[in-house]
Protein backbone atom coordinates (compact mmCIF):
# COMPACT_ATOMS: atom_id res chain seq x y z
CA UNK A 1 0.00 0.00 0.00
CA UNK A 2 2.84 2.43 0.87
CA UNK A 3 3.95 1.62 -2.42
CA UNK A 4 1.46 2.46 -4.49
CA UNK A 5 0.80 6.22 -2.25
CA UNK A 6 4.27 7.17 -2.83
CA UNK A 7 4.10 6.04 -6.44
CA UNK A 8 0.36 8.23 -7.00
CA UNK A 9 1.76 11.07 -5.45
CA UNK A 10 5.45 10.87 -7.45
CA UNK A 11 3.88 10.61 -10.57
CA UNK A 12 1.18 13.46 -9.50
CA UNK A 13 4.44 15.71 -8.33
CA UNK A 14 3.85 18.00 -5.71
CA UNK A 15 1.12 20.64 -6.47
CA UNK A 16 -1.60 18.11 -7.53
CA UNK A 17 -3.21 15.43 -5.15
CA UNK A 18 -5.11 12.47 -5.34
CA UNK A 19 -7.93 10.54 -3.55
CA UNK A 20 -6.76 7.65 -1.17
CA UNK A 21 -8.99 5.29 -3.62
CA UNK A 22 -6.64 5.66 -6.14
CA UNK A 23 -4.01 3.80 -4.09
CA UNK A 24 -6.64 0.78 -3.22
CA UNK A 25 -7.78 0.33 -6.61
CA UNK A 26 -4.58 -0.12 -7.74
CA UNK A 27 -3.32 -3.00 -5.17
CA UNK A 28 -7.34 -4.93 -4.92
CA UNK A 29 -10.15 -4.97 -7.11
CA UNK A 30 -12.58 -5.21 -4.26
CA UNK A 31 -10.91 -1.90 -3.21
CA UNK A 32 -13.06 -0.35 -0.60
CA UNK A 33 -12.45 -2.83 2.32
CA UNK A 34 -9.03 -1.40 2.55
CA UNK A 35 -9.85 2.13 2.82
CA UNK A 36 -9.50 2.44 6.43
CA UNK A 37 -5.20 0.71 6.09
CA UNK A 38 -4.98 3.74 3.55
CA UNK A 39 -5.79 6.21 5.53
CA UNK A 40 -3.67 4.37 8.05
CA UNK A 41 -0.71 3.73 5.74
CA UNK A 42 -0.94 7.58 4.68
CA UNK A 43 -0.32 8.33 8.27
CA UNK A 44 3.17 7.22 8.52
CA UNK A 45 3.98 8.88 4.92
CA UNK A 46 5.33 11.96 3.76
CA UNK A 47 2.22 12.99 2.53
CA UNK A 48 0.04 15.64 3.42
CA UNK A 49 -3.71 15.23 3.56
CA UNK A 50 -6.62 17.90 3.13
CA UNK A 51 -10.42 18.33 3.14
CA UNK A 52 -11.54 21.32 1.15
CA UNK A 53 -8.15 22.40 1.03
CA UNK A 54 -7.71 22.55 4.61
CA UNK A 55 -4.96 20.38 6.41
CA UNK A 56 -6.47 16.94 8.06
CA UNK A 57 -4.90 14.10 9.55
CA UNK A 58 -5.68 11.59 7.44
CA UNK A 59 -6.67 8.59 10.05
CA UNK A 60 -9.33 10.27 11.92
CA UNK A 61 -10.98 12.88 8.83
CA UNK A 62 -14.48 11.81 8.23
CA UNK A 63 -15.44 12.45 4.05
CA UNK A 64 -13.31 12.46 1.38
CA UNK A 65 -9.88 13.55 1.55
CA UNK A 66 -6.62 14.20 -1.01
CA UNK A 67 -3.60 13.32 -0.13
CA UNK A 68 -0.08 15.19 -1.76
CA UNK A 69 3.70 14.69 -1.16
CA UNK A 70 4.13 16.79 1.49
CA UNK A 71 6.19 20.01 1.50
Amino acid sequence: MAHALMTLARERGPDKSFCPSEAARAVAQDWRPLMDDVRRVAATLPLSATQGGEPVDPETAKGPIRLSLAP
